[in-house]
């Protein structure tokens, strides 16, 4: 495993992980090879920054997917909160639940950032682009919930 403080780039092979999701069912990242992967770590579901970017994630599923991506979301949130969660906001893609943080700190989505102006340990909202092999086209770090899909979309080529 990668440790907190070796972030992902281009061109490594992303760690390999099984979470359950929000039903409780395992879900590999192996059973997405031949598909490119959109994988995304946020603090906590239900929250207002996480909500936004799951929201807008949703919302622009459709055009991520006619441009061949998959999304992947993963908390540290136990399945019944990514379920209530899912529910609440209508999400139409999988949520992955990580209580132990081993598949976060293998992204180095999680460590040491600054909160309102002091330092404290967390989630990094990070994301991460895969191709049809698992390997990392693009990493993402410390991105801002609020207009972060656009961003990728443009960053991925992807128009509306």
């Amino acid at each position: 495993m990668t440790d907190t403080s070796e972030r992902l780039v281009a061109g490594v092979q992303a760690p390999d992980f099984t979470l359950p999701d929000e039903n409780g069912s395992p879900v590999s990242l192996a059973d997405f090879r031949g598909s490119n992967v959109v994988v995304y770590f946020y603090p906590a579901a239900g929250t207002p920054g996480c909500t936004t970017q799951a929201c807008d994630f949703r919302d622009n599923i459709n055009s991520l997917k006619s441009a061949g991506y998959q999304v992947l979301g993963v908390s540290k949130d136990e399945p019944a909160a990514l379920a209530k969660f899912t529910a609440e906001q209508g999400l139409n893609f999988p949520l992955l639940s990580d209580v132990d943080l081993e598949v976060h700190r293998a992204y180095a989505a999680y460590g040491e950032k600054s909160l309102y102006g002091k330092t404290v340990t967390g989630v990094l909202r990070s994301t991460f682009v895969l191709d049809e092999s698992g390997v990392v086209t693009l990493a993402l770090y410390n991105v801002k919930a609020t207009g972060h899909v656009a961003s990728l979309r443009k960053k991925l080529g992807i128009d509306s």
